[in-house]
């Protein structure tokens, strides 16, 4: 038996989330954890699964905040390193009238892209029946290599690669490398999540859902999720016996309050799911549309607050609403 349910690996940091303004005008900025596989592995462990991250901060008080708010809700933290050189990432999130995201990072570099292969917790990446990693960890070496390096130690051991490509264009050193660099995991991975902005990046403008599925399904994944913001997600997926499924799984209309980790809430809200069973991956089309209807359910609630790590609910919450 594994000892985690999902590992994550990747960057971690303060997202400054709008709040509102003060008497003079002056925009209000309230500070909340974030980093997508952060974000992922906490969804994980809210909902009651076993999770771990590996990541890099600053020897700051931000990473110590960010490491306090992981421990307190049960994520094994015992493979996070800190960097003497570089402080703990920032992302200041401004939010448009329909709660939509507006990035600034101070990272250049940023601590989260100093961890090296030799940081690696090997022993946490080899008692991992999900290994969860992001794009952003690409950008940059030495993270780069060290993000490679785990995913070697994940699969020799027997363990599933769960992959988010995620783009943020000022991280990138251009379009043509975020996308290369960004599609170069496709073959390694047993699931994917994209949205579907990330849909037409990586495969162009015109490519609709059903057949980026199918696209992404060839290049090597058992599954692939797309999600469709208020519409829900489609899926396509390898069924054991080699046949294909695929289909839309909607999801109820909520009041949008901030749609930061919404995307990461649904894949720790999935990858929950599929580490209730046995094989995560022996997929039924009824099994894996209930899975859907529950990440879906995850991330609906989490768009309903503000930040990303706070507004994640519980499995209660979940199964109340």
């Amino acid at each position: 038996m594994k000892k985690y349910d999902v590992v994550a690996l990747g960057e971690i940091l303060i997202d400054f989330t709008f709040a509102g303004t003060n008497a003079d005008g002056k925009k209000l900025y309230e500070e909340n954890p974030g980093g997508a596989p952060a974000n992922c592995v906490s969804a994980v462990a809210k909902l009651g699964g076993k999770g771990a991250f590996i990541g890099m901060t600053g020897r700051d008080s931000f990473g110590e905040d960010v490491r306090h708010v992981l421990e307190e809700i049960h994520v094994d933290t015992s493979g996070m390193c800190y960097c003497d050189s570089q402080h703990t990432t920032l992302a200041f999130v401004s939010l448009d009238q329909s709660g939509e995201r507006h990035f600034s990072f101070c990272r250049n570099p940023g601590a989260d892209t100093q961890i090296r292969p030799e940081d690696l917790d090997e022993e946490m990446l080899k008692n991992a029946r999900i290994f969860h990693i992001g794009s952003l960890s690409l950008t940059d070496e030495p993270a780069k290599s060290a993000t490679l390096a785990a995913i070697d130690i994940v699969k020799k051991a027997g363990g599933l690669i769960s992959y988010d490509p995620n783009y943020r264009a000022n991280l990138w050193k251009g379009r043509t490398d975020a996308i290369d660099l960004m599609k170069s995991i496709f073959p390694l991975a047993d699931t994917v999540k994209v949205s579907d902005e990330e849909l037409a990046l990586l495969f162009g403008s015109e490519t609709s859902a059903k057949d980026g599925g199918n696209m992404i399904l060839d290049l090597g994944p058992r599954l692939a999720m797309i999600t469709l913001g208020p519409k829900g997600v489609y899926y396509a997926a390898k069924l054991p016996d080699g046949s294909r499924v695929s289909g839309t799984v909607g999801c109820k209309s909520v009041k949008v309050v901030d749609t930061t980790g919404a995307g990461d809430s649904f894949t720790g809200g999935m990858l929950y799911r599929l580490t209730r069973r046995e094989n995560p991956i022996d997929f039924t089309k009824d099994n894996l549309e209930k899975d859907l209807n529950f990440a879906n359910t995850v991330a609906s609630i989490c768009v309903t607050r503000r930040g990303a790590i706070p507004a994640l609910p519980t499995l209660e919450e979940v199964e109340k609403f």
